[in-house]
């Protein structure tokens, strides 16, 4: 599978971790040298904006989506490709999940895990069936990861559920991963068997 566009969450803070940032500057190159566009917050500030300004600077496509009552406090990207203002967050997440053929999470806070987690339940009840992944940048993501082999221990989440998340250290890896990921054997319904 190829992709036109891929959504990356991550946080509008630049946290204190130089390898986050690294990894997050690979990423937007690796999008660039694949001529994948980048779809993400609208944020100008922490790792928003600097996997932004990687992809704009390396002649990529950025596609942003921010609520309107955040454009001042996430310091809305006024120089990407374009940037659409909608009127919550319920529609930025729906519109991006709209937008992309796959999602990537860097390390992040509440607001990253939000969107991971609501991208992995929505391919879970066939709302979505695209990619998701999370860049484990040294390490960051490996309790949540463990955390869900403890759901399928526990029977609580199928393994076929926690099949559809995929976690790579590298930029290139984990594009990879989620363009050869085959999601046809994940349940398409809704209801207690969807767990």
């Amino acid at each position: 599978m190829s992709f036109e566009r891929v959504c990356v969450f991550c946080a509008s803070s630049p946290g204190s971790d130089p390898a986050i940032t690294e990894a997050t500057v690979a990423l937007g190159e690796e999008l660039v040298a694949r001529g994948i566009e980048l779809v993400y917050g609208g944020g100008a500030v922490g790792l928003m904006g600097l996997i932004a300004d990687t992809v704009m600077d390396g002649g990529g496509t950025v596609t942003g989506v921010i609520p309107k009552n955040l454009f001042s406090r996430e310091v809305g990207h006024r120089e990407l490709t374009r940037l659409e203002e909608v009127d919550s967050m319920h529609v930025r997440k729906a519109r991006m999940y709209e937008l992309a053929d796959a999602f990537i999470a860097l390390p992040g806070g509440y607001g990253t895990l939000e969107e991971l987690a609501e991208t992995l339940t929505w391919n879970q009840i066939g709302l979505l069936t695209k990619p998701v992944g999370v860049l484990d940048v040294g390490g960051f993501w490996q309790p949540l990861l463990e955390l869900l082999d403890r759901m399928v221990d526990k029977t609580i989440l199928k393994p076929a559920n926690r099949e559809v998340l995929l976690a790579d250290p590298s930029p290139a890896g984990l594009l990879d991963a989620l363009a050869a990921q085959d999601l046809s054997y994940v349940p398409k319904w809704i209801g207690d068997d969807a767990v």
